[in-house]
């Protein structure tokens, strides 16, 4: 569950998500003051935690020694569209069949599919619980 409520100045958003206290803002060119990352950082985030998490349970199940990761990513908006060019480097790959399976499982993290399936949202917008009057 993650919970946001507003912050301290205008674009400033206080985040509860599972108990972790986490804080999002704009960038001063979008009006904010850059207190914590801005949304679609933390969808890269999320995006990244879980590539790094699915590729190191792999590396844990085939018992690979020396297994290393790191994780880069980028949003970008061409012609209308979001893209993220996501690079990933790793250490301690025993051979070319392994690192050939986790070019198959980077496409398949949950979070992967799910960006790429896209998000059927529901929304409930109860004007009383957000202190405003109708």
């Amino acid at each position: 569950m993650v919970r946001a409520t507003q912050g301290q100045t205008p674009y400033q958003v206080k985040i509860v998500a599972s108990g972790h206290d986490l804080l999002a803002d704009e960038p001063p060119d979008n009006g904010g003051t850059n207190a914590g990352p801005n949304p679609f950082d933390y969808v890269l985030a999320g995006l990244a935690a879980c590539t790094a998490i699915t590729l190191r349970m792999y590396a844990q199940r085939k018992a690979w020694s020396g297994f290393d990761i790191s994780v880069r990513l980028r949003h970008r908006i061409e012609g209308g569209s979001h893209l993220i060019d996501r690079e990933v480097d790793v250490a301690g790959v025993p051979d070319a069949a392994g690192l050939e399976r986790l070019r198959d499982i980077v496409e398949r993290t949950p979070v992967t599919l799910a960006l790429k399936g896209g998000f059927t949202i529901s929304t409930a917008l109860d004007v009383t619980k957000a202190g405003a009057k109708p």
